[in-house]
């Protein structure tokens, strides 16, 4: 992975030539909240003055830097990390296009965890006290970032019950059905994708080795459920990943 000291920090583009406009943004039904008027949707294309570009293996911000804004994921893929009392890098969550990284900043005024790019990738640099200001002038986008942070908590319930009651197949299975979910909503395949991060770094935020994590891949393809090839999977049957993560909602 490339550095994340300063002196590789993502440089931020000049506002004047990459200019931002919300309103033209193919992700504005993911980003933005319904019911903003025109003279609002303006307001908040002034608000995100720049993008920044961020190429894969770089830190778009570290543990424990300041806390100055969110970033919504314009293009590429990101993983969320933390490092643990050991040494090691435990992956916390994936990110894409769409999607929010910062909210972790907002308690302490620094960040917990580190974001990095696992592809090229681009966000949109939205400084968090004059969302704020804009946020109680709205009352649509007021609820929109307090959405933003509930999903947020409800991922984490999620990943806390994959780590604290899940077999090894049924994280597997939540995790390729919620991936391909997510994907779908932004306009891509229902049934394929291109995993954008690693075996291990699926094993590190599932709570598997990654050994683990590959015979699991291996018997769903023995099963016919899903097709791999490399990074490649086609999901021939999500039925039978619904049902195997059924088994686990049916023990609780």
């Amino acid at each position: 992975m490339v550095s994340s000291s300063h002196s590789a920090a993502p440089r931020a583009l000049d506002p004047a030539t990459v200019r931002v406009a919300c309103s033209n943004c193919n992700l504005r039904e993911l980003c933005l909240p319904v019911g903003l008027s025109a003279d609002e949707v303006r307001r908040l294309d002034h608000l995100i003055a720049a993008r920044r570009r961020i190429r894969r293996g770089a830190t778009l911000f570290s543990a424990g830097d300041p806390f100055t804004s969110l970033y919504a994921v314009r293009s590429g893929f990101f993983k969320t990390t933390v490092t643990t009392a050991d040494g090691r890098d435990q992956v916390t969550g994936f990110q894409m296009a769409g999607e929010i990284l910062g909210l972790d900043g907002i308690v302490q005024d620094k960040h917990s965890c580190s974001a990095v790019a696992l592809e090229d990738a681009e966000v949109c640099i939205l400084p968090f006290e004059q969302l704020e200001d804009l946020s109680r002038e709205f009352s649509a986008l007021q609820h929109h970032v307090h959405r933003i942070m509930s999903r947020e908590i409800v991922r984490d319930q999620g990943v806390m019950l994959l780590l604290g009651s899940m077999r090894a197949e049924e994280r597997v299975a939540a995790f390729l059905l919620n991936l391909v979910q997510r994907l779908h909503a932004r306009g891509f395949s229902r049934s394929e994708m291109i995993l954008r991060m690693t075996r291990e770094e699926i094993g590190s935020y599932l709570g598997m080795k990654l050994e683990t994590v590959s015979r699991t891949f291996s018997r769903f393809q023995e099963d016919g459920i899903i097709e791999v090839k490399q990074r490649y999977v086609r999901i021939l049957s999500p039925q039978a990943l619904e049902a195997i993560v059924n088994q686990a909602d049916t023990r609780l």
